[in-house]
């Protein structure tokens, strides 16, 4: 009798602490998170500097964006792949309640969550997921060979096909563009 009482408790211990990991996702604050791309304004276009980049990582800033091949696009609405993979981080959601629009945070993680706010383009290209896939330079990634350079433009087009184009990871010492809200316009018109 008392060992059917531990091996209960040990079974209840074990699903409580899964729908802790996985529960939450898919239950109210899961929706928020996936509803919160349709929440914040589309971004205007601009460029990124890697330390620009790196503000939008989920845990500081509600929008996740990364970069892949020199160009950085919003993946805030594949928050679930993305959001940040750092246990300490959070992840700034938006809900709609009664008194309106807030933030709320919660933690967040993500199979590519270290990608948030980061050039991906190495990490995709060499299917790592670990921290030595990032770089904190600037990355030309001329050391990839031809197959990973061609897996990094596939990635890229992925992207480009699923999310956001929201402008260019600058090399050191690049100026910025300069875009007009027609160019802006025009653009997200035409990946819708």
């Amino acid at each position: 009798m008392l060992l059917a009482l531990v091996l209960l408790a040990l079974v209840l211990l074990a699903a409580y602490r899964l729908y802790l990991r996985w529960g939450t996702r898919s239950g109210p604050g899961g929706a928020a998170r996936e509803g919160q791309a349709a929440v914040l304004p589309r971004m205007k276009r601009r460029d990124f500097s890697l330390e620009q980049l790196r503000e939008f990582n989920g845990a500081r800033n509600p929008r996740i964006l990364l970069a892949v091949n020199g160009k950085v696009f919003d993946v805030t609405k594949g928050s679930k792949f993305y959001g940040p993979d750092d246990t300490d981080a959070f992840q700034y959601i938006l809900y709609k309640g009664m008194v309106g629009v807030k933030y709320c945070r919660v933690r967040s993680y993500g199979p590519y969550g270290i990608f948030a706010g980061r050039d991906a383009s190495r990490g995709l290209a060499t299917f790592r997921l670990d921290k030595d896939a990032l770089r904190d330079e600037y990355d030309d990634l001329s050391d990839l060979n031809a197959v990973q350079m061609e897996s990094v433009r596939e990635w890229e087009m992925q992207f480009k096909e699923k999310y956001d184009y929201v402008g260019r990871l600058l090399k050191p010492g690049e100026e910025p563009s300069e875009y007009t809200d027609e160019e802006d316009t025009k653009d997200h018109t035409k990946q819708e």
